[in-house]
């Protein structure tokens, strides 16, 4: 039986609750499939096409079924993490809200799909759920930096909040593509003609790449006074490299790094006159269409490099919490800047940049690798699927797996030193990249 804290008994319908929390405990026990408790991935071109025969009805009742089984799978994880780390106020206030949404959307299980004033009240509820969780990234980043700041944190709790914060934000991350592309179609929120919702069917990479940069350099511009400019390359001439994607995604994973790269830059050559230009190279293939960032910014030793990923790790200073009304004040969400259209603002400091984007890459079964040469510069990948068939989205599940790497004890080196590359086969196994495509028929774009 699954033990809620006490809001959670109070706010959610405890028959459903219970219900779909009986199928995922049943999951986590026999390590199988209960179809009706198991979130359902959908692949670009299943969104795509759904989007395209724009059936509110439909979309109604995907989501009234999907929604909260999602938010079931993450919210009882929550439950294997550090208690420390549960009562801090900034986790307490995230799960209320996780706790009130999933009672929102419970409340239209049994109302006809048919009545236009369900449909509306609906879109109004995912509304309402969007704006709630807007701040869902800072606050729970506050309420890990009050548990290190009360409590302390040790390897074995921090690769256990790595491990769950991972999972939290990809769950987020899915639950809002559901619930922005179903407002796109069907509510109130603006979008561009070319596209089904959030989705572009010919996406223009070049297009997106020019939006980041532009971006970021205004960011680099007010915080440096000055940013480098870029070249971009393309394997394929002058040909425009487009395919089935979301732009706001691909835009926002390149303003982060963007905005790496050129602070790095900055700050390695600050005392020369003319900085180095960032350089984008732009490859598709059969399978992978891959966006290539290269800098000249000094690159980081390669003991950091997978620090890089590491929530909470920055190479610039922290910013100061500016109090519990306004969590992380001037963070940028990477997720509500693409999809509510916020304001960019501070330049780097919380360390949430490239694990969140790494994320999104990761989301729709891309990735992102970084690279680096200390002393030189760095070198950042990002791998996108071409076919939209294949562009699944990547769910967390609670099973017995989840519940295992929250107990697990940290595995003591049985080498001489410990290293990222000896502490298991399978690291080593994963470390190992495909060689780079290999450029030609090259074509330079240079913005100035």
């Amino acid at each position: 039986m699954f033990i809620l804290h006490k809001n959670s008994v109070v706010m959610l319908r405890a028959g459903v609750f219970r219900k779909i929390f009986e199928g995922v405990r049943w999951m986590s026990h026999v390590g199988s499939s209960k179809p009706m408790y198991r979130p359902s991935p959908m692949s670009l071109s299943e969104l795509l096409h759904f989007g395209q025969k724009k059936c509110e009805r439909k979309s109604f009742q995907f989501l009234n079924d999907e929604i909260p089984i999602r938010l079931a799978h993450i919210m009882r994880e929550f439950e294997d993490l550090p208690k420390e780390l549960l009562t801090m106020k900034s986790v307490k206030l995230v799960r209320s809200w996780y706790d009130l949404s999933f009672k929102e959307v419970q409340a239209f299980q049994d109302k006809d799909p048919d009545d236009k004033k369900v449909l509306a009240d609906f879109s109004k509820t995912i509304q309402d759920i969007l704006n709630r969780h807007s701040y869902v990234v800072e606050t729970m980043a506050q309420g890990v930096i009050e548990m290190e700041d009360t409590y302390g944190m040790d390897d074995k709790i921090s690769e256990r909040i790595q491990y769950f914060l991972d999972r939290f934000y990809m769950n987020r991350i899915s639950i809002r593509m559901l619930l922005t592309q179903h407002a796109a179609l069907f509510g109130n929120i603006s979008n561009h003609p070319r596209r089904i919702g959030h989705i572009d069917p010919n996406c223009d990479v070049i297009e997106c790449v020019s939006n980041a940069f532009k971006a970021a350099r205004h960011i680099c511009e007010h915080y440096h006074m000055q940013a480098p400019d870029l070249d971009i390359v393309t394997a394929e001439g002058s040909k425009i490299v487009d395919f089935v994607y979301v732009p706001s995604h691909i835009e926002h994973i390149l303003f982060e790094v963007f905005k790496n790269a050129m602070r790095a830059v900055v700050e390695f050559h600050r005392d020369k006159m003319e900085l180095p230009k960032l350089k984008i190279i732009v490859a598709k293939g059969q399978q992978d269409l891959t966006i290539k960032l290269c800098d000249q910014g000094g690159g980081v030793p390669y003991k950091v490099q997978d620090k890089l990923f590491q929530y909470m790790y920055s190479t610039a200073p922290r910013p100061q919490y500016t109090g519990h009304d306004s969590p992380l004040v001037g963070y940028m969400d990477i997720d509500r800047f693409a999809h509510d259209n916020g304001p960019a603002s501070l330049m780097a400091g919380y360390g949430y940049g490239l694990p969140l984007s790494r994320l999104y890459a990761r989301y729709f079964q891309g990735d992102l690798v970084v690279s680096s040469m200390e002393g030189y510069g760095t070198d950042v990948y990002l791998y996108l699927k071409v076919n939209s068939s294949e562009a699944n989205e990547c769910l967390p599940i609670y099973n017995t797996t989840t519940s295992r790497m929250y107990e697990a004890e940290k595995v003591v080196s049985d080498w001489s030193s410990s290293t990222t590359w000896n502490q298991s086969i399978r690291t080593y196994c994963t470390a190992v990249k495909s060689k780079q495509p290999m450029i030609t028929d090259k074509s330079i774009i240079s913005i100035q």
